[in-house]
């Protein structure tokens, strides 16, 4: 069997392995083991000479320190009350409108996004803050876990992203470049999320109640409690935009500011810490494991040639280039239902982006990787609120068990609907996503 057709038949292994429950890094990994195994003709010494090599070159990155610092960001972030004063500064300003306390559920989940970097621990945390409020006010159970669901989404599209962060580490491309393009498809989400808000609330006046509007003074003193959010942003992420500091140095200002913030709110203790530090220790590995694996079976797949072959097929096909474009974001979209973003970063982009990378938009190289990687992270994100199995949608419902799923389903397309609206908007204007790098 040649090396194309081990890399072409490890992928239906490698789905199988994963449908089959087996965690996604043990599965590439395994798969990279089998690969470079029978690539050698039963010679194990280059595999285990592979192992020596890959698990230095992988874990010797200096890149890779950025992820348990903005992961240590959000947990100070979550202990800190940022989110519940986030939400009431939100609230005070729009509740009062239809449909105002769920936008101000939006609001809040772009505001943590800034300082989090994770759509999980966003709808999480968002929701302990926001569903009391959601119903205290007559909110339908669907409706308010859609928008704390699809609200969860902003935290991995507002920057700073770790997902983000994979994405520039696999593609060789500048991090705050990538945060920068990130910066208005985030607002652009908010913005439609928002909009869908006020459509549904006018379509089912029913599943939404008033609130009484809050007096000038109070909307100001709420919106003066957020500051350390502003600060917070606005230095890391400012910071690394004007060069004061590389990302990995911004990514150690923010964790540091955000414990500090959290210490002088008196919510950080020696037990808090703690949970703090084996809460980041415990998802670092996590993810340091899946992109192990990644790394084993991207280096098998480049060895059989499987991604230059790709490449050269779709070329030689003579298809539109945004029709490529948009069969590979149909996949992501499909196949983000299924699986976490992560992994599926890890695993197709080293397939993909140089099928992209040898096709003609009319734009530097730089630019179409990264307007590419945006559109990813999109549609993967897009996939986490799309049932039958979005993550999102199921940490919300085991935070609200009095909710019907089905309810869910139905108000989370709206949102969905909204997503596919932006994602073509995106494709069909490219100069969105890149206008502040211009």
């Amino acid at each position: 069997m040649s090396g194309l057709e081990l890399g072409f038949w490890s992928f239906p292994v490698l789905l199988l392995m994963v449908f089959l429950r087996a965690p996604i890094g043990l599965a590439m990994m395994l798969c990279g083991f089998g690969g470079w195994y029978f690539f050698m003709g039963g010679n194990p010494t280059p595999l285990l000479a592979k192992l020596k090599s890959e698990t230095y070159t992988t874990f010797s990155s200096y890149s890779l320190s950025i992820i348990p610092m903005f992961l240590l960001m959000g947990q100070f972030a979550t202990l800190s009350g940022m989110s519940s004063a986030l939400f009431k500064a939100a609230e005070s300003f729009l509740g009062h409108r239809r449909g105002g306390v769920a936008m101000a559920a939006v609001g809040a989940c772009a505001g943590f996004g800034a300082i989090c970097g994770s759509s999980l621990a966003t709808a999480a945390t968002m929701s302990k803050v926001a569903l009391p409020e959601l119903r205290r006010y007559g909110y339908s159970g669907g409706f308010s876990t859609a928008t704390l669901a699809a609200g969860g989404t902003l935290g991995i599209l507002i920057p700073p992203s770790v997902i983000l962060v994979i994405y520039a580490i696999l593609t060789e491309q500048n991090i705050a470049k990538l945060f920068l393009a990130a910066f208005i498809p985030g607002l652009l989400a908010a913005v439609g999320y928002v909009i869908t808000i006020s459509i549904y609330v006018r379509l089912n006046p029913k599943a939404a109640g008033t609130r009484p509007a809050v007096p000038m003074a109070d909307r100001f003193r709420a919106l003066a409690d957020t500051w350390p959010v502003l600060v917070i942003f606005f230095i890391v992420v400012g910071g690394i935009y004007l060069g004061w500091f590389t990302p990995t140095e911004g990514s150690a200002i923010g964790a540091a500011g955000t414990g500090l913030v959290a210490l002088l709110s008196g919510s950080l203790n020696w037990a808090v810490l703690r949970d703090s530090l084996l809460g980041t220790a415990k998802t670092t590995a996590m993810i340091f494991f899946i992109v192990l694996g990644a790394g084993f079976y991207n280096g098998f797949l480049a060895l059989s040639g499987v991604p230059q072959f790709m490449a050269d097929w779709v070329v030689n096909q003579g298809l539109s280039p945004l029709l490529v474009l948009s069969i590979i974001l149909l996949f992501y979209l499909i196949f983000g239902c299924l699986m976490d973003s992560l992994s599926m970063i890890l695993l197709t982009v080293p397939i993909f982006f140089p099928v992209i990378s040898a096709m003609d938009f009319g734009m530097s190289a730089e630019h179409v990787a990264i307007w590419f990687g945006i559109l990813v992270l999109i549609v993967v994100e897009v996939g986490l609120i799309t049932p039958p199995v979005g993550m999102n949608l199921f940490i919300i419902n085991t935070m609200d068990r009095d909710t019907p799923m089905k309810e869910t389903y139905k108000a989370v397309m709206f949102f969905v609907g909204s997503d596919i609206v932006r994602v073509i908007l995106l494709v069909a204007f490219p100069s969105i996503t890149l206008f502040l790098l211009a």
